[in-house]
């Protein structure tokens, strides 16, 4: 994690009129309004319906047409929401990489809910990923950052990492190594790929009012490979009475072996002190970070 990079071209409503005008004429005539974004893209409401998404920066143009590619497939397979890609843009109009026209998803971002409120979410959650982890096809993405990887690959960051976590109430170095030990003992995927999300924290699924799952949002890391890379999501979202639950769901629905829970729990770890190590710039994601450590060590059996 470090701070969010910034855009490396002036994205205005003004320019994606012009796309629009230039591609999807059809749509030209809904008005178009800033929405947000993030490290990757920018988002512009278009209408009621709909959202135009278009790459702040170069790096993430790839990423971009890896949704356009798998994610539609993979969206008609699930029941929760998702900004698959309606109509696919190309560069054009002084824009230089590929965009696309999603669905808007009505909600609020799961990082602005407190957690012991997103337990509604749980059910809905495991039930997203039993769905959408399903075998991968030879040529599906592989996550340049490791995503799906075996955690063994991140030991000598995540120890680095823990060794210069600032302080945090309850949660110590030496009951985070010995958790991150136990994730690394734990046997390795030795199924097939399966398809993944990639970034399953809570600012990218949706929320309802009553808490419920409203989307799923934000592929850009969509890759193959182990599926407890996703099951952190876990740690990252729930508290105890969430997490149980969607243990629970999950198990109900398709079977996980102890192995892929314990290496799920390091996921979480990994990621919690990425964000609890990096992210003086961002007061919520260094909570998220420290709510995520505080949640891997509440339940764990060697703490």
């Amino acid at each position: 994690m470090a701070p969010m990079p910034r855009a490396e071209i002036d994205i205005t409503p003004s320019l994606v009129a012009a796309l629009l005008r230039e591609q999807l004429p059809d749509l030209a005539q809904l008005p178009v309004q800033y929405a947000g974004g993030g490290w990757d893209n920018t988002l512009f409401r278009l209408g009621e319906d709909l959202v135009v998404r278009l790459p702040r920066r170069a790096v993430a143009d790839a990423l971009m047409i890896a949704e356009q590619q798998w994610l539609p497939e993979r969206a008609a397979r699930v029941s929760v929401p998702t900004p698959a890609p309606l109509r696919c843009g190309r560069p054009g109009a002084g824009y230089p990489w590929h965009w696309s026209v999603s669905r808007w998803i009505d909600g609020v971002s799961g990082a602005t809910v407190p957690r012991h409120q997103r337990f509604p979410a749980a059910l809905p959650l495991a039930r997203f990923l039993a769905e959408f982890h399903q075998p991968a096809p030879d040529d599906a993405p592989v996550s340049p950052v490791g995503r799906g990887a075996p955690l063994a690959a991140r030991d000598d960051v995540v120890r680095a990492r823990l060794a210069s976590l600032p302080q945090l109430p309850g949660v110590t170095e030496g009951a985070l190594l010995r958790g991150w030990d136990a994730a690394l003992a734990a046997p390795a995927w030795s199924g097939e790929p399966l398809w993944l999300h990639g970034d399953l924290h809570p600012a990218n699924v949706v929320l309802a009012p009553d808490g419920t799952l409203a989307g799923v949002v934000d592929f850009g890391d969509l890759c193959s490979g182990d599926p407890a890379t996703d099951l952190a999501a876990a740690w990252l979202h729930f508290d105890g009475a969430g997490r149980a639950a969607f243990r629970a769901e999950l198990e109900r629905l398709r079977a996980v072996d102890a192995a892929t829970w314990e290496r799920a729990r390091g996921w979480a770890l990994s990621l919690g002190s990425a964000l609890a190590a990096s992210s003086d710039d961002s007061p919520a994601l260094f909570d998220l970070g420290a709510e995520t450590l505080t949640a891997v060590l509440d339940d764990a059996p060697w703490r």
